[in-house]
């Protein structure tokens, strides 16, 4: 089979774009196709008539956040001052909640990335006649809220052409629509320098419409003087922007207050009017992430600890850990033991609160559905998922989950799918560029990586404060290069095959190609 050259690789990816019906923007969908969309903008136009309270009901992941951020920066351009909540995961629970409600009196109440399952919260608000309109893009379930609009693509009677959307860009259009409803001159497309960080951050499909407004997002990002951004590209302190820099970088600071405190402090940050308060706003989010590092890694080396390594499906539990990033335990234990990971905290309450995370080839609502009986509630998506049990019940669920794997022909892994067996001299800056090029990158979008076959490896090394990466020196068909591994040590004989993906390696203005090891097979 013929390997990987640049000149393949051109070819591959530009197929991948071929037929997208929104590669301009000026052929993305309008709003129109949105439903309740018009009864939404009507209301709201009363509302700025009246002098009506308007308050916007966010979340306190990166898409929530940035869906508020667009919305109140959207209302500050019109001069319309709005009251704006995120909840706090500890205080409130997630989205549109009772508690939430208890602290809104009056107005209209307009929520992002989040509503559709608030159907008691709707029902407060009701007997308050406080109107609701609800921007969404969660799955709809049997008990639809009572709102006056409700704005999401999972509507199956929502004609919008492209469903999966995330809630900062249902919020973007819903903006886009008021402003027409009003007849004011603003420009949409100032808000894609941070739509693009909440796209790329609720891991939605990299093709089609999100492809396009990602790619044009990462421009506007280069240019933007939000004072936020400003901050975030100094410390980046690159050329050029990619969906890693937001999945890797940028989102994690964000998540860190959401998940260690309160998630109104990144807001406040995405909304700092001048480089020194945004400035102090992200030394915060640093001292967060930080913390949010070294509770995750104290957390996955107990939950590494205490793994029945012959169990289909890892499942662990503990009084002590941090509700706020069992979610990324979950991931990493998943990467690690190719295998669904389930993580819980136990509350003093007894109730276990847990998050799961499966390969692309389980269905973790399936496999949850199968033994829901024991649960006190649970939502989500394929492959991550959230849920709630008495903790008296974690053994029997370890149970029923392994058992319906044993009986299931679904495979546990399947291998990364590589685009073909690398041709390992042809690596240079302009391979790296082609692949740049076709930024951005993601879901159903992969970034490419490549088979390496039968590498003979000359020196292992590890490196890390920690001593816990390791760099092979390898060598295939007379050519000689460094691969490196995050978070492993050992590697066994003289000859490796690996998946890598590729990487430029910016260090004190000298840019070096990167073979970044995925799998070792």
């Amino acid at each position: 089979m013929e390997k990987i050259t640049r000149d393949t690789l051109e070819k591959l990816l530009l197929a991948r774009h071929l037929n997208n019906p929104y590669s301009k923007l000026a052929n993305m969908p309008k709003p129109d196709s949105f439903k309740d969309i018009k009864k939404a903008t009507t209301r709201v136009k009363l509302a700025i008539q009246n002098k009506e309270q308007i308050t916007i009901v966010g979340d306190y992941d990166v898409d929530g956040v940035v869906s508020t951020t667009i919305m109140v920066d959207f209302f500050r351009k019109i001069n319309y001052p709005v009251n704006y909540i995120i909840p706090n995961r500890f205080k409130h629970g997630y989205g549109l909640s009772p508690k939430i409600v208890d602290e809104i009196d009056e107005g209209l109440v307009i929520t992002v990335d989040n509503g559709i399952s608030a159907y008691e919260a709707s029902l407060l608000l009701e007997k308050k006649n406080i109107d609701l309109i609800i921007t969404d893009h969660h799955t709809v379930g049997e008990k639809i809220p009572h709102a006056l609009a409700i704005i999401n693509t999972k509507q199956k009677d929502c004609t919008f052409p492209f469903k999966e959307i995330c809630g900062a860009q249902i919020a973007w259009y819903f903006c886009a629509a008021i402003k027409k409803e009003l007849e004011l001159d603003i420009s949409m497309t100032q808000f894609m320098d941070i739509l693009c960080i909440a796209i790329v951050a609720d891991i939605m499909p990299m093709t089609s419409l999100n492809y396009t407004m990602v790619k044009y997002g990462l421009q506007m990002f280069k240019k933007s003087n939000r004072p936020a951004l400003v901050q975030l590209k100094e410390s980046l302190s690159k050329q050029i922007y990619t969906s890693d820099d937001i999945g890797f970088f940028i989102a994690p600071k964000l998540n860190s207050a959401g998940r260690l405190e309160d998630a109104s402090i990144a807001l406040e940050f995405l909304l700092s009017k001048d480089n020194f308060s945004a400035q102090n706003n992200l030394d915060y989010l640093n001292e967060l992430n930080e913390s949010r590092k070294t509770i995750q890694n104290h957390i996955t080396t107990a939950a590494m600890n205490s793994i029945n390594k012959n169990d289909k499906v890892i499942v662990v539990w503990n009084e002590n850990w941090h509700e706020g990033v069992i979610g990324i335990v979950a991931s990493k234990l998943c990467h690690a033991f190719k295998r669904p990971a389930f993580v819980f905290c136990v509350g003093d309450n007894g109730i276990a609160k847990g998050s799961a995370r499966a390969n692309s080839n389980i269905n973790l609502h399936t496999m949850i559905s199968s033994t829901s009986d024991l649960l006190l509630g649970f939502g989500g998506h394929k492959n991550a998922a959230g849920m709630a049990l008495k903790a008296e019940n974690l053994e029997e669920f370890s149970r029923n989950l392994n058992k319906f794997l044993e009986t299931s022909d679904e495979a546990l892994y399947i291998n990364a799918k590589t685009i073909g067996e690398l041709n390992v001299q042809s690596v240079d800056m302009d391979f790296l560029n082609l692949i740049e090029q076709h930024e951005p990158y993601g879901q159903e979008n992969l970034k490419p990586i490549f088979t390496i076959t039968d590498a003979n490896i000359i020196k292992k090394e590890l490196f890390g404060r920690e001593k816990n990466h390791l760099k092979l020196h390898l060598e295939s068909d007379g050519f000689y290069y460094e691969a490196i591994m995050f978070g492993e040590t050992k590697v066994d004989g003289s000859v490796i095959s690996l998946i890598v993906s590729l990487n430029k390696n910016e260090f004190r203005g000298r840019c070096t190609t990167q073979f970044l090891i995925q799998e070792i097979l």
